[in-house]
């Protein structure tokens, strides 16, 4: 099959680049299964294992799609439909009075139960990027992992948690003095702030980490943070929000509506059987299982079958605050 991948971002990843890096791992995968793939991204990109065109944000997408092409997966809302068999892709929260194709896949159960759809895939990742995790020890440190500046990721709260427990808590992802969105200075002695870390510095971080505080207060849709953090061994405390509760499992952390359950949840962090966080993620959240079912979705397309009985819309009744 000849696949067209398209999103407006260069490859490869650089430092986190969350959807970056999982079309990366996907279209690596169907080369692997005897598929050709092309990516339609930005300038500037190169792949070792697949073909890349230059998207041009200012033509058509129709006129740049390789003849050959079988199925074509955005990875971001288009703005018109392709004359071949398409999937969109939506990663994150997109606003009410968003118009979806039907041909639209979400990243879980609850990111897709949100729109009023049935298709989803989870997110998975090549773990053999990221080193042999050292599941026998760690420091006394814990982490916060994502985009900090966004308020619905909440990390002041991560660091109210930790100074509470007197635990040191690195913050991937963020700078003590914010003024991306909104002045925000973080004066906490107990928070150590790395900026936007990717590559052998993240995963040196993660390996020596308790464990990830994830007090997030919007739906995650999917949270990359958490599994490659279990990748590492570290057990997740978090709240009840999106897919939260579809990842994190009793044997591989805790989930409360309460921060005052969460705080208190620290005393619980090394109770946790790190080789059993490892060994789940490997397992359940692993490219190659991500791009099995990505193949089952374009199939169902490319027969000419709906993936969702109902065409996608925004339902302002499943976002309810767990």
């Amino acid at each position: 099959m000849n696949i067209v991948i398209v999103h407006d971002s260069r490859l490869p990843v650089s430092k986190y680049g969350g959807i970056e890096r999982v079309i990366w791992y996907l279209g690596k995968e169907f080369v692997k299964m005897g598929h050709q793939v092309t990516y339609l991204v930005k300038s500037g990109s190169v792949c070792p294992f697949a073909n890349v065109k230059t998207l041009d944000k200012q033509r058509p997408i129709s006129r740049q799609i390789p003849e050959n092409t079988d199925l074509v997966n955005f990875h971001f809302q288009p703005e018109e439909p392709v004359p071949y068999p398409f999937l969109v892709s939506i990663h994150g929260n997109l606003p009410a009075g968003t118009s979806f194709f039907r041909t639209t896949n979400f990243v879980s159960k609850n990111h897709a139960f949100r729109y009023g759809a049935d298709a989803y895939v989870w997110n998975g990742l090549d773990w053999d990027d990221y080193g042999m995790p050292e599941l026998c020890k760690h420091d006394q440190y814990v982490h916060f992992l994502g985009k900090a500046a966004w308020r619905v990721k909440n990390v002041r709260g991560a660091i109210r948690m930790a100074a509470v427990n007197s635990t040191e808590i690195k913050i991937l992802g963020g700078t003590r003095i914010n003024v991306k969105m909104g002045l925000r200075i973080t004066w906490s002695k107990w928070a150590t702030f790395y900026g936007m870390v990717g590559g052998e510095e993240k995963c040196r971080l993660l390996k020596s980490s308790r464990g990830l505080i994830f007090p997030v207060l919007w739906h995650e849709p999917f949270g990359l943070a958490m599994i490659e953090s279990l990748y590492f061994g570290c057990p997740v405390l978090g709240t009840r929000y999106g897919s939260l509760p579809e990842i994190i499992t009793d044997e591989t952390g805790y989930l409360s509506g309460s921060m005052q359950d969460l705080t208190n949840a620290f005393s619980s962090l090394d109770s946790y059987n790190r080789r059993l966080c490892h060994e789940y993620v490997v397992d359940k959240f692993n490219s190659k299982e991500m791009a099995k079912n990505y193949l089952r979705l374009y199939e169902t397309v490319l027969n000419g079958r709906e993936i969702n009985k109902k065409v996608p819309c925004y339902r302002p009744d499943r976002n309810v605050i767990p």
